[in-house]
């Protein structure tokens, strides 16, 4: 399964050819993709009110995990200090359960955020580039 992140929905939203967004375009009927419950609601936090319902029904047509869970907040807390001890920082805490979900879970990420770029590098995080 391939994880879709913010920062790729947010292109595609705003109808952004960039090669995340045309990847996705292009192998929507070929991949399973989802997304995860923070990734929902991060982009819904950023919708116009005019088209959060359809936003909204759209991104819950993918699989929506939920990845809110006591465990995967220690292990998103745990690959934070890790990654933090081997000199990268991580700017956004968020990204640290999304990337720990798609760890834990063997899904490969589809992000244009640099924060996941550690977690490939040091961790293995799968990425999808295209």
């Amino acid at each position: 399964m391939v994880i879709i992140d913010t920062s790729v929905w947010i292109e595609y939203l705003r109808g952004n050819a960039v090669p995340e967004t045309r990847w996705l375009l292009q192998e929507l009927q070929r991949q399973r993709m989802g997304l995860t419950s923070l990734i929902l609601c991060e982009v819904l936090q950023g919708t116009p009110d005019s088209q959060f319902a359809r936003v909204r029904a759209d991104l819950q047509k993918f699989v929506v995990f939920n990845e809110c869970t006591t465990e995967l907040a220690i292990t998103g807390a745990k690959n934070y200090r890790k990654l933090r001890s081997q000199g990268y920082t991580i700017r956004a805490t968020i990204d640290c359960p999304i990337a720990s979900f798609c760890l834990e879970n063997g899904h490969s990420l589809l992000h244009r955020d640099r924060d996941f770029d550690a977690f490939e590098t040091a961790l293995g995080l799968k990425v999808i580039h295209p």
